[in-house]
């Protein structure tokens, strides 16, 4: 490999290398761009579904709740948005130091190309370079000599476009540094307007906790009181399925005993394509209702009040705007529609060996044995009269077994 290609060669490998760093740390900055900006859509809905109307009176179990997890997503808010000034501060630093670089590179190819135009005046003359081949010993040095020239030549010509690549590569990354700092800038006083908030927020949360903790042996009988409501009507939905699973093995000729029968939900080829169809939608189904913030996650977790008493979750609870319309969120086929005892109604839509649970509905517009799409408006969410919330409990289930919606339903 030749001295020429060997700097083609090293500046192929410096650039690529460069260039995967540069587009490594855009591509972060890009995804943290996106989480900020999901956070910012969150904390809008919050206000808008949780703090619109502050004349509506709330229990303050509910207000320690919103307020609790609207402090929450500002915190993560925060979080987010220094975690991209801390990058961008790291590739403003870089891209400093780059500019150092390609200013010295630039200086060196200069004072190079200078000295190279000076050595070409000095022998430029037509004479010079005929006797230059003419004081060869033989031909083959000739030759050599004529070589050299155009080569000397070409290397000229490599350098002046050199100096021109770099200084084009030393205003692009000083445009960038620029849009960088300006970014930053822009990071810092929104941080600055969500510390205020936050700060706020805090505050009130504070009041809040103050006069709950003066109570707070009836609010730990009010929570576990709901909780137990809670349970019931899963006990309830379980049941639901449990004998809809029997119902599917008797019908299919499946012994009672078998363990399919009592686990799993029989099925048609269809009903598999339908399930196969849902499965390949994972984390990818719509919400249950157009607008919403999710109260209550998945699973067994502190209650967010009383950190001291545990909460079991068998699905979400999401909050939403007052007559909400209720969404299937996949093809499939209603199960049942349930008025369930302990609480309002309740529609199950079966997809093939999986079933969605939409609870706590005023109105429902399908009847059981429907087929009902995606999207198709199958209800209205129910709303207390008392604090004038609208909340949808929504669950997931594999044959009989719980899943977490947050798996399933399109960045929730």
């Amino acid at each position: 490999m030749g001295y020429k290609n060997i700097l083609k060669y090293l500046f192929l490998l410096v650039f690529t290398l460069s260039s995967f760093v540069g587009f490594s740390q855009s591509k972060k900055q890009q995804e943290l761009e996106e989480r900020r900006q999901e956070l910012s859509r969150e904390i809008k809905q919050i206000n808008d579904l949780l703090f619109k109307n502050k004349s509506q009176k709330k229990s303050q179990t509910s207000l320690i709740e919103d307020i609790s997890y609207k402090v929450s997503v500002r915190q993560n808010l925060i979080k987010v948005t220094n975690q991209q000034a801390n990058l961008l501060t790291r590739e403003i630093n870089t891209n400093q130091k780059k500019i150092t670089e390609l200013r010295d590179e630039l200086q060196t190819l200069k004072d190079n190309y200078a000295k190279m135009i000076v050595t070409s005046y000095k022998s430029k003359s037509e004479q010079s370079r005929v006797m230059f081949l003419l004081s060869s010993s033989n031909f083959q040095q000739a030759y050599k000599r004529v070589q050299y020239i155009n080569q000397y030549a070409a290397y000229q010509k490599e350098q002046g476009e050199a100096i021109k690549i770099k200084t084009v590569q030393l205003q692009e990354t000083n445009t960038a540094l620029l849009k960088q700092k300006e970014d930053k800038q822009k990071l810092i006083n929104d941080n600055r307007v969500a510390q205020k908030a936050l700060e706020s927020d805090l505050q009130e949360q504070q009041s809040l906790m103050t006069s709950i903790n003066k109570n707070l042996n009836n609010y730990t009988a009010q929570i576990r009181q709901k909780q137990n409501e809670a349970d019931k009507i899963d006990r309830e939905i379980e049941k639901i399925i449990r004998d809809a699973i029997a119902e599917s093995n008797k019908k299919k000729g499946a012994p009672a005993t078998s363990s399919a029968a009592s686990t799993g939900f029989a099925l048609t080829p269809e009903d598999k394509i339908l399930a196969d169809n849902f499965v390949s939608s994972k984390g990818k189904l719509p919400w249950p209702v157009e607008k919403g913030v999710v109260k209550l996650r998945y699973g067994k977790q502190p209650h967010p009040v009383v950190t001291s008493v545990m909460i079991q979750s068998n699905g979400v609870r999401i909050a939403t705007e007052e007559g909400a319309p209720i969404r299937a969120v996949f093809n499939g086929k209603v199960l049942a529609v349930q008025a369930i005892k302990h609480g309002n109604l309740s529609v199950l839509i079966q997809h093939g060996n999986y079933v969605t649970v939409y609870k706590n509905l005023s109105k429902v517009y399908v009847k059981k044995g429907d087929n009902v799409t995606t999207k198709q408006e199958i209800g209205q969410v129910f709303t207390n009269p008392s604090n004038k919330e609208t909340i949808l409990s929504f669950s997931i289930f594999k044959d009989s077994a719980t899943q977490n919606p947050a798996d399933w339903i399109f960045k929730m």
